[in-house]
């Protein structure tokens, strides 16, 4: 495979690994919403979608890394550098957002107590 191949096909897979994580980010930014109005079931709906996105990011970044553990190394540039902010940029937002939710829920739950006083 030439160089110019081999730029190519890390192009490919740096935008697989952006979509997919910027979707995941999508999905998660909603589930957020979707709590703080107390839809918690659509919430946990957009949280099932971001981790099948995480998931999809993921496997292209596995197919890499496992390409290069073969022999087959890749020449990193900087969207490759920008592809993986991307992807941990929304497995952290994920996790934040997963407990901002928890806490939207019980904010809820104490808001109704208080009302039902």
């Amino acid at each position: 495979m030439s160089n110019e191949e081999m730029l190519e096909e890390l192009e490919m897979v740096v935008f697989g690994i952006v979509g997919h994580a910027g979707e995941a980010k999508g999905y998660a930014y909603k589930a957020l919403s979707f709590s703080e109005d107390g839809n918690f079931q659509e919430a946990e709906e957009m949280l099932k979608k971001c981790d099948e996105a995480v998931l999809k990011a993921h496997h292209i970044q596995t197919d890499l890394i496992q390409k290069e553990a073969g022999g087959n190394r890749m020449t990193i540039t900087m969207l490759f550098v920008h592809a993986q902010d991307h992807l941990m940029t929304a497995l952290s937002e994920r996790e934040l957002i997963k407990k901002m939710i928890k806490q939207n829920k019980r904010i809820l739950e104490l808001e109704n107590k208080i009302k039902n006083v």
